[in-house]
């Protein structure tokens, strides 16, 4: 007697597995899912090409945006709090965008140009964390933050804007007295002279940063090339900082030696290649308290401070001078004489339709054609 075993023809034991019936007009009904090698590596190349981007952002922002991630984990706590419910972070939504301004406006407290900075910081980190954040959300929560901009109650909870400096103030704050006393409540108690090395380097510093409407960060990053001797003066090439476009400005000579861009920053060069700097690296350079130079270029922080350090011991207190004041100084200035608005924007870098820069504009054309003037009174 044969056997199925003989022949082969023994059936194999299978697994039996319970499935659910699928209708054939389903969605996804006899669709095989079938990987794509171009959508593979079109994914990896845009991950990538995130992670790349977040590298190359710089370590300040970075460190901005992250706190803000923070805020917006400190703000769910809060709602939380509140609802009885946790949300997740990445639920970022026309109403949780309204409430996290409200949050930060009515119980932080935050002046506006910080929930406007709060905005920006958890929009990049959620979309970095892979969120999807709508612009419809960012559009409704800038639309209530735009009232709370006006109200000078709050906005007297941040520092304010940066005060415009003038050429009289930096003549002011290069004749400052070299002598600076220790601060009431300060460790040192012994007063520091200022060495000539950093008394130059800061006129050339201020003045040039006036001259070039420069930001923080391109004073920070020229170089000794960047400055170039011309007949008529200077020729700074300011390079690209953030993304921003580079620029190539004139600069000419100015009307009092102490300054003037163009001899300011000739007896600096002059000094600090004396002091031992390397010649064709960074225009600027630190200096201790003992007139020591160092070799890395002077940070844009370091350059802020310089400008608002000099105000200080210089006597211009009430208004809050900072490293910005300088941008905002040449346009107030330029236009009250009379210089064409489009000359002061490519001097600057700033865009067409920033609205900064026509700000300044407006201010530096306070008084031109006023409403009372001539009408009588």
């Amino acid at each position: 007697m044969t056997t199925a075993e003989e022949y082969g023809t023994a059936l194999e034991p299978v697994e039996v597995v319970d499935a659910e019936l699928v209708e054939n007009d389903a969605p996804g009904a006899g669709v095989v899912a079938v990987h794509d090698p171009v959508e593979a590596v079109l994914a990896a190349l845009d991950a990538d090409a995130k992670e790349h981007l977040h590298d190359i952002r710089p370590k300040k922002t970075k460190d901005g945006y992250a706190r803000d991630w923070e805020i917006w984990g400190e703000f769910h706590d809060w709602l939380a709090e509140q609802t009885g419910t946790r949300l997740p972070l990445s639920k970022v939504t026309v109403g949780t965008f309204v409430s996290f301004v409200t949050y930060l406006d009515q119980v932080v407290e935050a002046p506006p140009n910080t929930i406007e900075r709060r905005i920006t910081g958890v929009t990049s980190e959620a979309r970095r964390h892979g969120y999807t954040v709508p612009k419809e959300a960012t559009e409704a929560a800038r639309r209530t933050l735009k009232p709370l901009k006006l109200d000078k109650r709050r906005q007297q909870r941040g520092r304010g804007k940066a005060a415009a400096v003038t050429p009289k103030d930096l003549r002011q704050m290069a004749n400052a007295p070299r002598e600076r006393a220790p601060q009431p409540g300060a460790r040192r108690r012994r007063t520091i002279v200022v060495s000539d090395l950093t008394r130059l380097r800061d006129k050339a510093l201020n003045s040039l940063k006036f001259a070039v409407a420069g930001r923080n960060e391109e004073m920070s990053e020229l170089d000794d090339p960047d400055i170039v001797d011309v007949d008529e003066g200077l020729m700074v090439h300011v390079p690209s900082v953030k993304g921003r476009p580079e620029r190539d400005v004139p600069v000419t000579y100015g009307e009092d030696i102490d300054t003037c861009p163009v001899r300011c920053w000739r007896a600096y060069k002059a000094a600090k290649l004396a002091a031992g700097a390397t010649p064709g690296g960074p225009a600027f350079l630190p200096v201790d308290q003992w007139g020591n130079q160092g070799t890395r270029r002077l940070s844009p922080d370091g350059v802020g401070r310089a400008l608002a350090r000099c105000a200080k011991y210089a006597g211009l207190i009430g208004r809050r001078i900072t490293g910005h004041s300088a941008r905002r100084g040449l346009v107030t200035t330029g236009r009250k004489k009379g210089k064409r608005v489009e000359k002061l924007r490519r001097q600057g870098g700033w865009s067409p339709n920033s609205p900064v820069f026509w700000e300044y504009v407006d201010e530096g054309e306070a008084f031109e054609d006023a409403a009372t003037e001539g009408i009588g009174l």
